[in-house]
């Protein structure tokens, strides 16, 4: 159900849902996986007492983590997330695979120092910098390309009374930053973000070692760092990635509850998991390949046109470009 608007409205409850439009309308918690406690204590009650009013089709909840059985009498679907089980340092450590060493020791080796940071202007002015070094990135637009400060502030200011912030600084420029929010003795990474022109550097490693050694610092049982696996892309270099630095794959039941007839239908048919799933996974990545030249050239051509306003009748952007 991508591309439909998404809005918030109150209920009798205590928290605010978010309602998708379309031809399958459905239901969520505002911000589920960064609630502490049960966002739902009682989902039973919830759904008899709000189902007469509500304007979904579906409603949509899991359990928080690491809650990972089934619990309800409703039709569930197995989601993941990607995960690192946090006890000991040394253990998360000792388990890694040794490039993945190597790549933290290659980060102190080439200058790059990783340490906790305060939320301040300096910390918004270096984020700033990082999420307006390419409009691009994994092969899409990055959406917080072009911000301003105002922008930037506000929208990393969320939960800062569970919030740790690390920094990735390279002399006294910071080249990268992770934001990771304690949620029910979870910790779950909201933002990991490094400049590419400093990849060699891998700030990205250093920054997830220093996010462990402070989970296991804090007690805390697991770091949560997205999905493991997206949509039915099984195998990618970002899922490698996540294998590579100590994270495993986690499923736990995402509860799918119909509301009205069509809500009914649309779960025995399968069209509550959006168009996309229905879509063969070959089909998909041509897809993903083809968007990805499509914006790398676009953004080629941006380059040039900055560098050299003259170039614009040698290389127009046009509607083969343009997305």
């Amino acid at each position: 159900m991508s591309g439909k608007r998404v809005l918030a409205f109150s209920t009798p409850f205590e928290h605010n849902i978010v309602f998708t439009r379309g031809f399958i309308r459905s239901a969520a918690i505002q911000d589920e996986e960064w609630i502490q406690g049960e966002p739902i204590a009682e989902p039973e009650s919830f759904i008899r007492s709000w189902q007469a009013t509500s304007p979904a089709d579906i409603f949509v909840f899991a359990r928080p983590l690491p809650h990972c059985e089934p619990c309800y009498p409703f039709h569930f679907e197995w989601d993941n997330v990607a995960v690192a089980k946090v006890g000991e340092f040394a253990q998360w450590w000792g388990s890694l695979p040794q490039e993945t060493r190597k790549n933290v020791r290659r980060s102190q080796r080439r200058g790059v120092t990783v340490t906790r940071v305060n939320f301040d202007d300096q910390l918004v002015r270096g984020i700033s910098n990082i999420y307006n070094e390419t409009p691009i990135r994994q092969g899409r637009k990055f959406w917080h390309y072009g911000k301003s400060f105002e922008q930037v502030k506000a929208g990393n200011a969320t939960y800062l009374d569970r919030s740790e912030f690390v920094g990735a600084f390279l002399n006294s420029e910071l080249i990268g930053f992770i934001k990771f929010v304690m949620v029910n003795n979870v910790a779950r990474i909201m933002q990991i973000v490094s400049m590419e022109t400093h990849t060699d550097k891998r700030p990205t490693n250093a920054l997830l070692a220093k996010a462990i050694e402070i989970c296991c610092e804090k007690r805390i049982t697991h770091l949560v760092y997205g999905k493991y696996v997206y949509g039915k892309k099984e195998s990618s270099s970002v899922t490698e990635f996540k294998r590579r630095n100590g994270f495993e794959r986690l499923s736990f039941p995402r509860y799918y509850v119909p509301l009205t007839l069509a809500g009914a239908f649309a779960i025995h048919c399968g069209l509550h998991r959006g168009l996309a799933q229905l879509v063969p996974e070959k089909v998909t990545s041509l897809f993903l390949a083809m968007r990805a030249a499509i914006y790398r050239r676009q953004f080629g051509l941006q380059e040039r046109l900055h560098k050299n306003p003259g170039a614009e009748q040698k290389f127009p952007i046009g509607p083969s470009t343009a997305v």
